[in-house]
């Protein structure tokens, strides 16, 4: 796997809705981030609220580069090592399946989110994460002072290595199964990452 390329931004509307649009421009793979986001996308069809100061990226690859993940399970393949980044950092976030991140403290507030979209050939992630302010009561800000910076330079050294999705899918079960009644998620997680409850299989909508 290349080492991604990473362009910044000082201002822009979604990450995500650039990459979505512009892919063919950059070589790939490629990163787009920046630090103010006015138009972001949410999972659901939800908006993303951006205030100046968080972390907003983007990043496009090849599918190829992530054969043996399936591809509705992407978002909690990206979003598993991003929280891992976060807690080698000391921070104590969670991911809540499928695709979000998650401070428990009184109560669970969101601090991030992952949303995956295949286009052609091309793999285009986006993630969002309030490093330093939380946009309203309803949500929450991270646990650790840092630079987002580091952050980026630290997930796509983990991305780049290429760990196995069955050793994350391992890895995840552990921290579902201990907050799953937390987050009122009802079933098991499976090996490809679905839910499984009464012999049916619930996949994430990336």
């Amino acid at each position: 796997m290349r080492s991604i390329k990473f362009i910044y931004f000082d201002k822009i509307d979604s990450t995500q809705k650039h990459l979505l649009k512009n892919f063919q421009k950059y070589e790939l793979p490629v990163c787009i981030w920046s630090e103010f986001q006015t138009d972001g996308i949410g999972s659901r069809g939800n908006k993303w609220i951006g205030k100046r100061g968080n972390l907003f990226f983007s990043f496009a690859y090849k599918v190829d580069e992530f054969k043996g993940i399936p591809l509705q399970s992407l978002s909690i393949y990206f979003g598993w090592i991003f929280k891992k980044t976060l807690n080698s950092f000391g921070s104590e976030v969670v991911l809540k399946w499928p695709n979000d991140i998650y401070l428990i403290k009184e109560k669970p507030l969101k601090v991030g989110g992952v949303i995956t979209n295949i286009k052609r050939d091309i793999l285009i992630c986006g993630i969002g994460l309030n490093t330093k302010y939380s946009p309203s009561l309803i949500f929450g800000s991270l646990d650790i002072e840092i630079k987002n910076d580091k952050i980026l330079k630290e997930f796509f050294k983990r991305l780049e290595s290429k760990i196995n999705f069955f050793q994350v899918i391992k890895e995840y079960k552990i921290e579902f199964e201990k907050t799953k009644s937390l987050f009122k998620i009802d079933g098991d997680l499976g090996l490809d990452g679905a839910i499984l409850k009464n012999n049916k299989r619930v996949y994430s909508k990336r």
